[in-house]
């Protein structure tokens, strides 16, 4: 018996922007056996965001289906650097940063994918094996004029902006995994449309029949503007606490209510019209923190929202620091506190009007610790310390 969904086109396809084409899909699911499903990611960083998410959750649906469904972890393309839209050549990361950052990616995924159903493979397997002659023949099946179609390509080339040889060996190696995967479709972000065409060029190339390409909108960042993006600063991280992911998704653009509900929390309908943005915000944002940490957690987290940032309370739990020393800079005690990686971010912090100490605003970011009693340090609305002197 089939699992419930498994020829269900509509169902299937829901929630993408792009496919390349739906009538392929169709004809595709028609032949009645299970579908070979991929979606690679390059461990960039050693964090996923809610913007992975979006491509991953719809994976999952391919996964609980009943198609073979394999997530693919760049291992060897990170090497490259994925060159979309990006202005200028991405740093190339180190074999140990790769390793770093795919420790954690298996855990994350998780939170989202059954990987009971999901197979995990790492694209070293097969790229790091061939020889220098088998990658100039696979380079030697595409041209440099397909690589210019590539809008941000032909944009660098157009300004006279340098575009690194390894950078076209991006689409290539990426395509080959396709051949190797023998895929039927290829999920990912509208971004990477380039990419999963070239899979298809590569499978032809191969006496293969082409991928259907799915393409995911780009969920973006709460500056309203770019996409999600650790780099950026817009995002909300998977593994970030409770009421760090609460009190960031509150800071969202209320246009973007709709999107993180669709795309963030996976809601399966659109909110009710006429709904308080203030209170659907919440609601968005508990089901989110639900997802990656719990309902108790999320409940917790909304409770702490509410209590510090609307009704001004201070928290009843938070972190105590006692002073090492009496004539401290309150720099420098942000950064005792752990609410500032380096003295420069920390005074940046106090010169934005972040900081408060008792509720009293601190502007000057040379100023001295002068309290001789316990105070509240605070740091934005989320981040509490009560200090003591020495």
């Amino acid at each position: 018996m089939k699992p419930a969904h498994f020829d269900d086109a509509e169902y299937l396809l829901d929630g993408f922007e792009h496919v390349e084409t739906v009538e392929e899909f169709r004809a595709r699911l028609a032949l009645g056996r299970p579908l070979n499903v991929k979606l690679g990611i390059d461990p960039t960083s050693s964090d996923l965001h809610l913007g992975f998410m979006v491509v991953l959750n719809r994976l999952q649906r391919f996964a609980a289906g009943g198609h073979n469904v394999t997530l693919i972890i760049g291992d060897f393309t990170a090497l490259i650097g994925d060159p979309s839209g990006k202005k200028i050549t991405r740093p190339q990361l180190t074999a140990d940063e790769i390793e770093a950052n795919m420790k954690t990616y298996r855990e994350q995924a998780a939170r989202v994918l059954d990987l009971e159903r999901v197979k995990i493979r790492y694209n070293s397997e097969w790229l790091g094996a061939l020889s220098s002659s088998d990658f100039i023949k696979l380079a030697g099946k595409t041209t440099v004029a397909q690589m210019l179609e590539r809008n941000d390509f032909r944009d660098r080339y157009g300004a006279g902006d340098p575009i690194s040889l390894h950078e076209l060996l991006y689409p290539v190696a990426m395509a080959y995994d396709s051949v190797v995967t023998k895929a039927d479709v290829e999920l990912g972000g509208i971004d990477q449309l380039f990419n999963l065409l070239m899979g298809r060029h590569y499978q032809r190339e191969f006496g293969q029949p082409p991928q259907i390409c799915a393409m995911v909108p780009l969920l973006v960042g709460l500056d309203g503007v770019q996409k999600m993006s650790k780099s950026l600063g817009n995002y909300v991280g998977v593994t970030e606490p409770p009421k760090v992911q609460f009190g960031k998704l509150m800071s969202m653009p209320d246009a973007l209510i709709p999107m993180y509900a669709r795309y963030a929390a996976f809601r399966e309908t659109p909110a009710h019209a006429g709904t308080n943005p203030m209170e659907e915000k919440k609601k968005v944002a508990e089901e989110v923190v639900a997802r990656y940490h719990g309902a108790e957690e999320a409940a917790r987290a909304r409770a702490f929202f509410e209590a510090t940032v609307q009704r001004k309370e201070l928290p009843e739990e938070m972190a105590e620091i006692a002073l090492r020393e009496r004539d401290a800079r309150i720099a420098d005690v942000l950064r005792e506190a752990k609410f500032a990686e380096s003295r420069r971010a920390a005074e940046r912090l106090i010169s934005g009007g972040g900081v408060r100490v008792d509720g009293t605003v601190v502007s000057d970011p040379n100023a001295r610790w002068t309290w001789t009693t316990p105070v509240v340090l605070s740091v934005g609305s989320r981040k509490f310390a009560r200090v003591k002197p020495p």
